[in-house]
Parts: structure tokens; sequence; C-alpha cells
């Protein structure tokens, strides 16, 4: 993959997702900057399922530090078990939330937010959280387990080409 995406013409996210994920692969395989193929990855994702904010945070120190995103102005920094990706980070889990307005302790980066899902990123050894993927929509209840297996499943195999 170069700069061109194949993509099906379909809602299904499964599929959009299994047409996706090996072209992600290839086109990070081929670029061995972390902070390029995170933005790549930032892009891909928004620019096909059509997200409000897709970007990722790095773990520096106690906190989560701003990466490459597509969106909006964004937190450049979270606090370790702050808001959903401080908790993704400290649960070491994907954090899905229907309702961010519901969610306790939510952090407010933009107001046209509704929903969320944050996906954190191992180390080689698959224990330690050094990055999470956030991606918010402006729709209620958008993301599902279909979302967080295949990210996760893609997180896995291209975890090492974003650190």
């Amino acid at each position: 993959m170069a700069e061109q995406l194949t993509i099906p013409q379909t809602d299904d996210r499964a599929e959009l997702y299994a047409a996706l994920s090996p072209q992600i692969e290839a086109l990070v395989t081929l670029e061995s900057d972390p902070v390029a193929n995170m933005a790549n990855i930032a892009a891909v994702l928004r620019e096909v399922f059509g997200f409000f904010w897709v970007g990722f945070y790095r773990v520096v120190g106690n906190e989560l530090v701003l990466g490459p995103f597509q969106g909006s102005v964004a937190c450049s920094r979270i606090g370790y078990g702050k808001g959903v990706c401080g908790t993704a980070w400290k649960k070491a889990s994907t954090q899905i939330v229907a309702d961010v307005d519901a969610f306790p302790g939510h952090i407010a980066c933009s107001s046209a937010s509704r929903s969320e899902i944050v996906v954190p990123i191992f180390d080689p050894s698959g224990k330690t959280v050094v990055a999470v993927l956030d991606i918010d929509s402006d729709r209620l209840n958008d993301f599902s387990e279909i979302d967080a297996v295949n990210l996760e499943n893609l997180l896995k195999k291209i975890g090492n080409r974003l650190q």
C-alpha cells in the first residue's frame, strides 16, 4: 500500500476492518518511524470510518502525551488513571464508552465527542502499556466489541511499529 486505500463499499465494520488490517500492516511495515506510522493509521481510520477524532497518546513518565492525530484540537496531557485514556492505561484494557457524559471523570477535550473507544498498545513483552489509540465519535454508542476486537488484533500485530 502506498497512498491508495482499497475500501469495500459497505457499512459492515467487521468487513471494513478485515479489508483495512492487511493494508495498514503493509503501510507500517514499509516505515520505521513510529510517529509517521501513528499519523497514517489515524488518517486511515478517520477516512474510512468517519470518526470525529482519531489519535494516539504516548506514555511519557507518569502522563499520556498527545501524539499524531486527526481531528480538532486535543488535550495535550492526560494523567495516569484520568479520563477514558488514563483508565485504559491504568487497567491495561480496552475501554468502550457508549456515552462520555456518563463516564465518571471524563475529560472533555471537545463537547462534540459523544462516545469513545480507547485501546492500549503494549511493549514487546505484552505487559507494559506504551501508548493508547483513542477514537471519539460524535454519535452515542458508536463502538462495539467488533471495534474492540479488530483494533486490539491490529495493534497486537503492529504495536512494535508504533514505539
